[in-house]
Order: structure tokens, then C-alpha cells, then sequence
């Protein structure tokens, strides 16, 4: 949450000394303050230790990305658990931000159940 608020104070800094209009602030224009500026957004973060949640972590940055929660602690994960992990990222369907379509009722004959 600090790279966050530092990216909001720079572009307010900009603002206020005349070289950005407010209005211009856009996602793109918070996404140039942080620090991974340049860098694209992670696809995949793997989370080991069993814990199942981000630590403050890239939070602007993860906002699409899939996680994977390992019960594996850091120093035992092994290249086959980054495998395991990856093999599941392939099967997972990219939303980025979406819900997935309704299912269509399953139907006998003419009329729908």
C-alpha cells in the first residue's frame, strides 16, 4: 500500500507544480508512478507457506493476475512444485477482471428445467 500512496503524492507533486492536470490522471498514469514502472503486470503469483493472502505485495499490480497458494514453505520449494504450480495456472481461464457467462439451462425436449 506505501509504493501506492508514494505513486499518489508524485503524481499530486506533479500536479500541483503545473506539469500534469488532474484530469490526465489515469490507471496508465498511476501504473508510470510505481515502482515497476515499465514492467509488465505478473500473470502468476505463487504464494508458498500456506498462507493465502498477498502480504501488501504488488497489490496495484496483481489486480488480474492468478495466484497459486503453495502449503510448501519457501526454503523446500522445489522445481517441481514451481512446475505443479504452473501446470495449474495453464488450465485456468484468464478473466481479467470478468465473470464467466451464465450456463445455458439445461433443456428436455422444449421446455427448459
Amino acid at each position: 500500500r506505501r509504493e501506492i500512496v508514494l505513486a499518489a503524492q508524485q503524481l499530486a507533486q506533479a500536479v500541483a507544480a503545473g506539469e500534469l492536470r488532474a484530469e490526465q490522471i489515469d490507471e496508465r498514469q498511476l501504473s508510470q508512478a510505481l515502482f515497476t514502472a515499465g514492467l509488465p503486470d505478473p500473470d502468476l503469483l505463487i504464494r508458498p507457506s500456506g498462507e493465502q493472502r498477498l502480504s501488501n505485495f504488488l497489490l496495484w499490480q496483481c489486480a488480474y493476475s492468478e495466484f497459486i497458494f503453495s502449503p510448501v514453505l519457501w526454503p523446500d520449494f522445489s522445481e517441481a512444485d514451481f512446475e505443479a504450480a504452473v501446470e495449474e495456472y495453464g488450465r485456468r481461464t484468464r478473466r481479467f477482471g470478468g465473470v464467466e457467462p451464465a450456463k445455458s439451462k439445461k433443456q428436455i425436449g422444449s421446455k427448459p428445467c
